[in-house]
């Protein structure tokens, strides 16, 4: 299988140049750090003790950052190295004050990139995070006996299906980790079963996460108009959720006066097809993108502008969280949590479901199974005091117990 794996990776590489120029064309690719693919290191290393962390994207590097912070206090490691994939993690990581820590892109995985990669960098342990699995760096970092961990490990059902086709092959590889820390007992199953030698379960690091900036602000006249007005919102949304939203907003309006709902769907490309399904409502809409002034009768903002969502969650004191009352497996819910928003959501989350469990469990977020108790909970918020801080300080706790516990289990592997 690793053969057949290194003819694909041998190919993309006769192609990488077509690839690059496209993706440098599309913003995907930075013009001149791409090099780093290629094992043209833009940054030295110090020497001493080196960590090395690699993930993706922007989700798996903010969850790991709190735990960097910790791990430059610690006086014996010199240098901490993080890979990601993409520019946009990149990006995120630039606004963060670390001082013995320093950013490179993944070498392409093959025997001859990731071999030149870690002769460079020479880590003392390799920290993959959540479903990073890369066969010829795994295999060339364990021939160089170097401690291996797959921290806040994440596999879904899909993807474990995908690797039991290759069953002898994936275990060959998973086999390769000293420890796994999964952040779910599903996850844990799914090691087990893929031969990882040694699982411990100490929870999701992503309740620990940083929130990353957001520089987007409401305007002056905007922000007096939402202080008007009892406000709640209904989040990543999807077909006939907003319907849902729409319903609840017509029934409490009659006791509120001046409520007003804000919808954020999923897929913006939606709004026109969202307007027409609340049409026999008679609601007066306002769309976020419009250049026109807002009109003061208006009952439901349309937010139809992708990267602003943080901007409502600050505003609202409740978030119904969609994809959770269809069966599409919901959609993560700590970033309103952070915001202190107390959260209502179907009971379709199965993607997420062990971080719903949690919440509910803390009173941070609520399930419901029809339109009624949508409009009870939604009733109930608004007549209620905000107590955002109260959450937050909750959600903070659960975050730091589990951020806490990891750094215990990391001094132990960085003291052998």
């Amino acid at each position: 299988m690793l053969f057949v794996y290194n003819i694909l990776i041998n190919f993309i590489i006769l192609i990488s140049p077509l690839i690059i120029i496209l993706r440098i064309f599309k913003k995907k690719e930075h013009p001149v750090r791409f090099k780093e693919k290629f094992c043209f290191f833009s940054k030295k290393r110090v020497k001493g003790k080196l960590l090395w962390f690699h993930g993706s994207s922007v989700g798996e590097i903010l969850s790991v950052i709190p735990l960097i912070e910790k791990l430059e206090k610690n006086d014996s490691i010199n240098q901490i190295l993080i890979t990601s994939s993409t520019l946009s993690s990149s990006s995120v990581l630039s606004k963060f004050r670390l001082k013995k820590t320093v950013h490179q892109f993944f070498p392409i995985d093959s025997m001859y990139y990731t071999k030149k990669f870690l002769k460079y960098w020479n880590p003392s342990a390799v920290i993959f995070i959540e479903s990073e699995i890369w066969p010829n760096m795994i295999t060339n970092i364990k021939k160089k006996s170097i401690p291996l961990i797959l921290l806040n490990a994440r596999i879904t059902k899909k993807s474990y299906r995908r690797w039991k086709r290759f069953s002898n092959f994936a275990k060959s590889l998973f086999n390769n980790f000293d420890i796994a820390f999964p952040q779910n007992t599903k996850t844990k199953k799914y090691l087990k079963y893929l031969n990882v030698k040694k699982i411990k379960l100490i929870g999701n690091l992503k309740f620990a996460e940083v929130e990353s900036i957001d520089r987007n602000k409401i305007n002056k006249k905007l922000k007096n108009f939402f202080n008007s007005k009892k406000i709640w919102c209904a989040a990543s949304t999807h077909k006939n959720e907003e319907l849902i939203a729409a319903i609840t907003h017509n029934k409490l309006k009659k006791k509120y006066k001046n409520l007003l709902t804000i919808i954020i769907p999923r897929h913006i490309q939606r709004v026109d097809q969202i307007s027409k399904e609340i049409k026999h409502l008679n609601l007066p809409i306002h769309y976020h993108s419009s250049n026109t002034p807002i009109n003061k009768n208006t009952e439901i903002y349309l937010v139809d502008t992708y990267g602003e969502t943080k901007l409502f969650f600050k505003i609202c004191k409740t978030v119904f969280l969609g994809g959770s009352m269809i069966k599409h497996g919901g959609q993560n819910p700590l970033e309103a949590c952070r915001f202190g928003c107390k959260i209502i959501h179907g009971p379709f989350t199965e993607n997420f479901e062990e971080i719903y469990d949690l919440l509910d469990k803390n009173k941070l977020s609520f399930k419901v199974n029809n339109l009624n108790k949508i409009i009870k909970l939604v009733d109930t918020s608004l007549v209620k005091k905000s107590n955002k801080e109260k959450k937050i300080n909750k959600l903070k706790l659960i975050g730091k117990k589990i951020l806490n516990n990891t750094l215990i289990e990391f001094n132990k592997i960085l003291k052998n």
